[in-house]
């Protein structure tokens, strides 16, 4: 697949309005469907249809595992952050509300930013797992 050009024309084309919706998806999915699970299954599907077309070691140039794998403790770590900020102070685990002085500004800030954890987390995990999968060997670039 990698020598084919339609196949690399095409990906390239589509890779960039394919994050493009997967970050649009991810920062407005508090105001209509969507959000952080969904634009996370987005952006690693556009990663890995890079990853399919133009090889495992280019995939590894654009996306290392070792970022790959720090990312997916960012993201759980954003999101149990903001929890814990709730409870310190002095709301329910999640309380979005009491984040800011102004309830409703809290709520959207407090979505916003579990939203983002947990895309973070989920991008980063489908990828480490395909690169898991695929298994790294050693090509020419």
């Amino acid at each position: 697949m990698k020598h084919n050009p339609i196949l690399r024309v095409t990906s390239k084309i589509l890779f960039a309005p394919i994050m493009l919706y997967g970050f649009y998806v991810q920062f407005h999915g508090d105001f209509g469907p969507g959000g952080g699970f969904q634009a996370g299954v987005i952006i690693a599907a556009a990663l890995i249809l890079y990853g399919l077309i133009f090889g495992l070691y280019s995939l590894k140039q654009v996306a290392p595992p070792p970022v790959v794998h720090a990312l997916m403790g960012v993201g759980v770590l954003i999101f149990g952050g903001v929890g814990v900020v709730g409870l310190v102070l002095g709301g329910e685990f999640l309380n979005y509300s009491v984040l800011l002085a102004d309830a409703a500004k809290g709520q959207h800030w407090g979505i916003l930013l579990v939203e983002f954890g947990v895309g973070t987390t989920v991008a980063s995990t489908i990828l480490g797992l395909f690169m898991a999968f695929a298994g790294f060997v050693k090509e020419a670039p």
